[in-house]
Order: structure tokens, then C-alpha cells, then sequence
């Protein structure tokens, strides 16, 4: 079964599943301009097979589909978004530099 990565709102966090079991969350608060990411974790037994990375994807995707500046507090996922620059243009602080 392939990693499935889903947005549980009502927990306000993303959830991912590797091979049926749960494998990480990525939590966020979401508002109406603004999405903050606080916290990712990733269980030990699934580090190393991409939980993280697609969760972070997951949740960035997400922002640029409600267009939704993102402020990346969690370091996991700033340091994804530094790693893929084609996310950066969702950082709350480019955004914010754009329009001043």
C-alpha cells in the first residue's frame, strides 16, 4: 500500500498513512490569509521513507490552492521549503516583502 497523505480538519493537521498504518502528522492553523505549520512529526519506524517530505508537500500544496501565505514555524518544514525553492513564493515573508 502506497503512502497516503490526507488533511484530517478536524484535528487541524495533515495525516499520513504508510502502508495502512499511521506513519506522521504535519500540524497547521489555518486562517484566512495565512496558514502557520507549528509542528511535523514523524514516527521512528517510517524516518527515511519520505513521510515528512510528503507531508510537507501536502501542506504546501494545499496553501497555494486556497492561497494562503505560509509562516513555516515548524523547522522541519522550513528547512523542506528551502530544500524546493518552487515553495518559497508561500513564505509569509517574501509575500509580505512583495507588497510593501
Amino acid at each position: 500500500m502506497p503512502l497516503e497523505v490526507t488533511d484530517a480538519a478536524d484535528r487541524h493537521r495533515f495525516e499520513a498513512h504508510l502502508d495502512g498504518s499511521p506513519a506522521g502528522f504535519a500540524e497547521y492553523i489555518r486562517g484566512q490569509d495565512l496558514v502557520v505549520y507549528p509542528h511535523t512529526e514523524v514516527s521512528p519506524e517510517f524516518e527515511g521513507k519520505g513521510v515528512g517530505g510528503a507531508l510537507a508537500r501536502a501542506a504546501l500544496d494545499d496553501a497555494r490552492a486556497r492561497g494562503l501565505a505560509v509562516l513555516a514555524t515548524c523547522p522541519f518544514i522550513a528547512a523542506w521549503m528551502r530544500r524546493h525553492p518552487d515553495y518559497l513564493d508561500l513564505a509569509y515573508q517574501n509575500r509580505s516583502q512583495a507588497t510593501d
